[in-house]
């Protein structure tokens, strides 16, 4: 027993080495010291955005085969479509403050369905941004270094992934803090190169022009104004990776500092301006240096060795800590996937599409299960397509654009509907409903183009993932309907009883036998435990403590108001008990918890509630399903018999009560 505390112990303080000490829930300053300010909210999610600066135009522009001139027509729909996505996402952040994104927009204003095919869209897309961004990051960190170093691509990939879920496991803020010397050398870094580059061209824009004009001419004389057509959506359509991250300040906004939806709409604004500059501006600068590709070099990396040719050893220099804070921040942009991914997660497993474990919290106040399933997910992605770049880019942008539309779709249908109740809906619905067709003709082309490609593999997870979320619902379905039949006996059981009818309570004596039920509610679960407990143990108990964990989990952890709310919930739940039990004779109270670990909870209440009733034995219900299975257990947590395990560790009786439903 002791060498086993030793070793639990041991456990911990490596725990807290690696990921830190505890939050509290209950600090006062906690929701503003885990809450990130418009700046460092730009930088955790503005680096995905920013990020596909370094593979977004490079598609464009690859597409484009000789019409390079035609990148000035590409580069200007960019900057449009920026805009928009941007300013409909804004309008999302002002009718959702409290986050959700576009699994949110599209569950409550489409349907439930559409809200889960949203969510699953997202969270491959999440996945997809993590591999991508980490794979483009090494590709990037390759680019300077010897070619024989390209063998050790993979265990590069899965390093950073590894370093990145620590960071993040020891919390949002703290992960984000660790990055802004990466976001601020990109920055300073790509925006000296370009405004370099443009000024130093300034008097190369008539020749750029008359090119331009030149090759319109040629492709219209040549194959007609279809096929200009056809070239410019083809390049537009192959950099569509350039607009996904733009949706991630909505999803994240629980995690801004207050004013939330302010500081969310600042961040947008951030994101859209240095996002528009930036693939904007490389756009025309591959055209001012007519880049080619090379072997073993990005497009970017060739554009900086052209235009600091001229700069000597400097130069040199210079394009080795561009490339670097390339790759750095492509490595950065995977922490959108980390912010959102399982923030996402957490809202569909409140809402039962996916094990309720996601909506939990660690004690460093951030959803550990979510962080690890898309770590993992993202290894498994890399190995998959052995961290190809180019395979990648095909699987990527298809999943963010059905969420693009459904939630454009959505807030066309809201405006629609609101007309007669907001002033300004039609600026609004104009919006939103410009942003819906740009990013229905995005996608349209994106799958007409990459569909053979591979882009079938990603519609086909997302159907997959579809298919999977719809059985666990349904199972939680089936288990709510179960659950409701229970609590519909509740008004029965104390008749069933048998419970002493005095309604004065008797005298306590604490060294009685006592016990020490565990509840969730006042519910026909914890009823159905108690009326087991008189049913197998008569009169023996003369004592009877309560004892519920209010759980603190994605859900509750929004604001204090909730924190509250949950507090008060508890404590009307476990008084109702109380008042029963009294009522009939027995004397009873009850001990309240809250935390984000039920059974760290019950394991500190325990030696408090022993040493006032020693001769105590704990007890907990447990659902039984009709048809017990693995997947059963692996939908619903079981705390009970994890309490029962760490109380019999410390030689604690501890009684479970199937409850057969």
């Amino acid at each position: 027993m002791q060498n086993n505390g030793t070793y639990h112990r041991k456990l911990k303080s490596l725990k807290t080495l690696v990921i830190g000490e505890p939050l509290n829930p209950f600090d006062s300053d906690i929701f503003h010291k885990v809450s990130l300010i418009a700046l460092f909210a730009w930088v955790g999610l503005g680096s995905d955005a920013m990020s596909s600066a370094s593979y977004g135009p490079e598609e464009a522009y690859l597409a484009l085969g000789n019409h390079i001139y035609l990148a000035i027509f590409v580069a200007m729909s960019i900057i449009l479509t920026i805009f928009v996505i941007s300013s409909s996402y804004s309008q999302i952040i002002e009718l959702f403050p409290a986050g959700g994104g576009g699994y949110l927009v599209a569950s409550k204003l489409l349907s439930p369905s559409l809200g889960m095919l949203s969510g699953c869209a997202l969270l491959i897309d999440y996945v997809l941004t993590i591999a991508i961004s980490i794979a483009s990051g090494v590709d990037a960190m390759l680019s300077f270094l010897p070619a024989s170093w390209s063998l050790f691509k993979l265990g590069f990939a899965f390093v950073v992934i590894m370093v990145i879920i620590l960071l993040n496991l020891r919390g949002i803020k703290e992960s984000v803090l660790f990055l802004i010397p990466i976001f601020a050398l990109f920055i300073i870094a790509h925006v000296t190169l370009i405004i370099y580059s443009l000024f130093t061209h300034l008097t190369s824009a008539p020749i750029v022009m008359s090119n331009t004009v030149t090759d319109v001419h040629s492709v219209v004389s040549g194959a007609g104004l279809s096929a200009l057509l056809f070239i410019i959506i083809h390049s537009y359509s192959m950099g569509a990776g350039t607009y996904t991250g733009i949706e991630a300040v909505s999803n994240a906004v629980p995690a801004m500092r207050e004013p939330r939806v302010k500081t969310a709409k600042r961040t947008m604004h951030l994101m859209a301006i240095s996002l528009a500059f930036m693939a904007a501006g490389l756009m025309l600068t591959y055209i001012f240096y007519n880049v080619s590709p090379e072997a073993g070099k990005t497009l970017n990396a060739v554009l900086f060795e052209n235009i600091t040719k001229s700069w000597g050893t400097f130069g040199h220099y210079f394009v080795i800590a561009t490339l670097v804070s390339e790759a750095g921040l492509l490595f950065v942009a995977a922490q959108t996937g980390f912010l959102d991914g399982p923030r996402v997660l957490a809202n569909m497993a409140l809402d039962r599409w996916v094990p309720t474990r996601f909506a939990t919290l660690s004690d460093r106040l951030v959803t550990q299960n979510g962080i690890l399933i898309m770590g993992i997910s993202a290894l498994a992605v890399v190995l998959f397509t052995q961290g190809s770049v180019k395979l990648l880019i095909v699987l990527y942008s298809i999943a963010v654009f059905i969420t693009f539309i459904l939630s454009q779709a959505g807030m066309v249908r809201h405006w629609w509907k609101s007309k007669t109740k907001v002033k300004d809906w039609k600026k609004k619905f104009v919006i939103n409903g410009v942003g819906l067709v740009l990013t229905i003709l995005i996608l349209m082309s994106v799958i007409a183009v990459k569909f053979s490609e591979g882009g079938w593999v990603t519609l086909l997870a997302i159907g997959a993932f579809a298919g999977v979320v719809i059985l666990i619902r349904r199972h939680y379905d089936n288990a709510s309907e179960l659950i409701k039949e229970l609590n519909a006996k509740v008004i029965n059981l104390p008749e069933c009883m048998n419970l002493n009818k005095n309604e004065t309570p008797c005298t306590v004596n604490m060294q009685d036998k006592t016990a020490v039920l565990l509840v969730n509610g006042f519910n026909g679960l914890g009823m159905q435990a108690l009326s087991t407990i008189f049913k197998l143990f008569g009169g023996m108990y003369k004592n009877f403590v309560f004892v519920q964990i209010g759980v603190i989990d994605a859900g509750v952890f929004k604001g204090a108001e909730e924190i509250k709310g949950l507090q008060t919930q508890v404590n009307k739940d476990v008084d109702k008990y109380v008042k029963l039990i009294s009522s009939h004779g027995y004397y009873a109270e009850c001990f309240t918890s809250f935390g984000t670990d039920i059974v760290e909870e019950v394991t500190k209440l325990a030696p408090e509630i022993l040493k006032k009733f020693p001769n105590a034995v704990f007890f907990g219900g447990q659902i039984v399903f009709p048809n017990d299975s693995a997947l059963t257990r692996w939908l619903h947590n079981y705390t009970v018999f994890a309490s029962q395990r760490k109380l019999y560790a410390d030689g604690i009786p501890f009684v479970v009560l199937p409850i057969k439903v």
